[in-house]
């Protein structure tokens, strides 16, 4: 009955996924992502110097929030002045995040709940549907009645969290977790999945500023069962991901009026991936890359026959290329296949030449043949 559940669960999400709506919210923009070096990732403990490299074009702030109550526009910033980076690293299934924001009033006395949060929703593939929320009526028609013969709470439980994950953010963060993780996969809040430092110097019900950095693991499938079965979100340059955030607001005075602060158009996108925004991960600024760099990956195409397919990853302009393969033999195609004679572990080198200079790559064992 279980596999049964989970079956049922996975396909209910897929058509959802597959609704041929609007994939993502907010069609007009598409936010950036900004890719640090492999060198200057940023280290995790509430100091924002390392993103001090990011340009402010990368900067989202309360600008570009709305309160879901229709009664703000947006933040006034005399009285809550927010900024958020976002970033990934090339090699890294891993987002990284710093939110800075001044409060006139910041209210995190409760254990529960009840406080400012920064609620967060990710989705590494952009494949959309619900978060475990009753699913919404599509194209006018609405969902089918729920199966008698199924535990509605076993089949909640089963896509919670799983496709897309929730993060409630405490900020900050006094005597709990530093987040709630909505859902199932409740354990995608801890090391080695994410990690999170906050600098603050108020109590609750004080004014003043917080820094919080995090980083987490974008997950295509984080089932209940635990991380056994997961499978990380394979994030690569250019891509398209959904991710949006809100901020739960208390309000600047003690019983203040509550804000829910929304970069997506849609109040239920904490239950609905469809309606994230859309985020790019973009490529290496310009300053960060080198003139020219050699650089080159392969797979094995037939073991039997020993073909290897070789493929340059050089960057800069390259206008020649000359493979060394180890074995007595060489190449000046770009992207060679070669067949070797005989086993063995073999040194490839690749050197590359272009106007602003020659680089070479070599790689010592990576390419082993029986």
């Amino acid at each position: 009955m279980t596999s049964f559940r989970f079956c049922l669960a996975g396909l209910a999400a897929l058509a959802f996924s597959l609704t041929p709506a609007r994939a993502l919210d907010r069609p007009d923009v598409t936010f950036k992502v900004f890719q640090f070096p492999a060198d200057r990732i940023p280290r995790i403990d509430g100091d924002p110097s390392d993103w001090d490299i990011v340009p402010d074009s990368y900067a989202i702030d309360g600008s570009q929030l709305r309160d879901d109550s229709g009664d703000h526009g947006h933040p006034d910033p005399k009285n809550f002045d927010l900024k958020v980076k976002v970033g990934w690293v090339k090699g890294l299934n891993q987002l990284f995040f710093l939110y800075q924001a001044t409060k006139g009033h910041w209210d995190f006395a409760s254990p529960d709940l009840k406080g400012d949060i920064f609620e967060l929703v990710v989705d590494g593939d952009a494949s959309g549907g619900p978060l475990g929320y009753p699913p919404r009526t599509v194209n006018g028609v609405p969902p089918p009645p729920p199966d008698p013969r199924i535990d509605p709470n076993d089949a909640y439980w089963a896509i919670a969290g799983v496709t897309a994950q929730n993060y409630h953010i405490f900020t900050p963060a006094a005597n709990k977790d530093w987040c709630m993780s909505f859902g199932a996969p409740t354990w995608v809040k801890e090391l080695p999945y994410a990690n999170a430092a906050t600098r603050y110097n108020f109590h609750s019900g004080e004014a003043g500023k917080l820094v919080l950095e995090f980083w987490v693991t974008p997950f295509d499938y984080a089932g209940p069962e635990g991380p056994q079965r997961a499978a990380p979100s394979v994030l690569s340059e250019n891509k398209i991901i959904g991710l949006s955030w809100a901020i739960i607001d208390f309000g600047d005075t003690p019983g203040g009026r509550h804000h829910f602060w929304n970069l997506s158009r849609h109040h239920t996108m904490f239950g609905d991936a469809s309606l994230l925004c859309a985020f790019k991960l973009m490529p290496l600024e310009p300053q960060f890359l080198p003139a020219v760099q050699a650089q080159w990956s392969w797979k094995v195409v037939d073991m039997d026959r020993r073909l290897v397919a070789f493929k340059d990853l050089s960057v800069g302009a390259v206008t020649s290329w000359k493979w060394d393969f180890g074995d007595g033999t060489s190449s000046a195609e770009q992207n060679p296949i070669h067949q070797y004679k005989k086993p063995g572990n073999l040194v490839v080198i690749l050197d590359v030449d272009g106007p602003a200079g020659k680089s070479r790559r070599s790689k010592v064992w990576d390419v082993q043949l029986k």
